[in-house]
């Protein structure tokens, strides 16, 4: 079943540069196993209110290499099962970029976008026109637009979904 990628609207959570795996949920909380469980330390280190406060389709901007660090898809699905409608860099790990997509997570390149945006405004994200709304200001920033790979992947809800939707039922 594909899902429509219809814009996210939600808060921004306005990060910095080389926020980590690690950062984004800390080792010592992957043995929960359960990404409930897990959720609730989400950025921990950098925002510790984050958890507490997050509610659905809240944006993350970041600035350069977001996702760095080590491999863990654990990063990923924990935004996801935060509420996290869409991450928004200036750049990701490559790691982090495909894992994302891999499990859903919509992620979108746009330049300068952490000095661009303040924390806490609303916006919306067009996935599909990779493009950035601020309510308050009506400034619209560009991003370039996914390829038609990554927006199959997240109609699909990730990878294995896919690869079930596409490749599986031949």
């Amino acid at each position: 079943m594909t899902r429509e990628l219809k814009p996210i609207t939600g808060r921004s959570w306005v990060l910095g540069n080389n926020i980590n795996t690690d950062q984004i949920i800390q080792g010592q909380y992957l043995t929960l196993l359960n990404y409930a469980d897990m959720a609730k330390h989400t950025f921990e280190i950098p925002r510790p209110v984050f958890a507490s406060k997050v509610k659905k389709n809240d944006v993350v901007i970041a600035g350069r290499n977001f996702g760095g660090g080590s491999s863990r898809e654990e990063a990923p699905k924990v935004l996801l099962q935060s509420g996290i409608g869409c991450v928004i860099a200036e750049s990701f790990a490559r790691i982090f970029y495909r894992n994302g997509f891999n499990v859903g997570l919509p992620l979108l390149i746009i330049p300068n976008v952490a000095k661009l945006v303040t924390d806490g405004e609303i916006v919306t994200v067009d996935i599909s026109e990779g493009t950035l709304s601020v309510r308050s200001s009506g400034d619209i920033f560009h991003g370039n637009p996914l390829p038609k790979r990554m927006l199959d992947l997240l109609k699909a809800g990730g990878a294995v979904e896919w690869y079930k939707q596409s490749v599986g039922k031949h």
